[in-house]
């Protein structure tokens, strides 16, 4: 028997987990396959329908083989959740959807999640542990780090380099530059919701507005 582990049972891994089980029944194992959520402390033992495992049952469960993802939107929890579970020898799966679109030139590193709607175009190049939420866009020749997060919406145009951990918020559009000069957004940025970013973005900085700008916390 294969086991599949969504971890997180909150509005994100409950919009992935259908897109597991339509993954699951298009292939030839779906007879042999079975889905759960895998919560720390979870108060639930079902949600929709499904059974709450916490990682220690998860990491016990006697199915042959055993795979995971990470649906949290917290870069750095998913990292260190990612982290446990590979150490296990829980082996990460890449979620995909009927709907969304991966160029054959892409290449995705493990992990991945692409929503339905979802684009990764033309030698585009993305680490560990990606989410594409609905609607979003890689363009072609971007470089997206590990534990990248786009919301839904995110337009993210050619030659962009994106560093790990860096968050895209809904909407957001970050503006086609050149392979010469890349635009690019540093590790653990923040880009906020309906930003249209049109240079560079240094590491930890949250920018927001039309063009983005630096926020202004005070």
């Amino acid at each position: 028997m294969k086991l599949y582990g969504i971890v997180g049972a909150g509005g994100y891994g409950r919009e992935v987990m259908p897109l597991v089980q339509e993954m699951i029944l298009v292939s030839s194992f779906s007879t042999a396959a079975h889905c759960v959520f895998v919560v720390e402390n979870a108060k639930e033992k079902i949600v929709n329908g499904l059974p709450v495992l916490s990682p220690e049952e998860f990491f016990s469960h006697p199915a042959q083989e055993k795979f995971f993802n990470v649906a949290i939107a917290a870069s750095h929890v998913r990292e260190r959740i990612a982290s446990a579970f590979i150490a296990q020898g829980i082996v990460p799966f890449t979620v995909t959807s009927s709907q969304s679109v991966v160029y054959r030139t892409a290449d995705i590193g493990e992990g991945a999640i692409i929503n339905p709607f979802a684009t990764i175009s033309a030698n585009s190049k993305i680490g560990k542990f990606f989410h594409a939420n609905f609607y979003s866009y890689v363009a072609h020749d971007c470089v997206i780090g590990h534990y990248v997060t786009f919301a839904p919406g995110v337009k993210c145009c050619g030659n962009v380099v994106i560093d790990d951990h860096a968050y895209v918020g809904a909407g957001a559009v970050i503006k086609q530059n050149t392979a010469e000069k890349p635009i690019v957004i540093g590790a653990g940025a923040v880009i906020g919701m309906g930003a249209i970013v049109t240079k560079s973005v240094p590491a930890g900085m949250t920018v927001v507005g039309n063009p983005a700008r630096p926020l202004n916390k005070h």
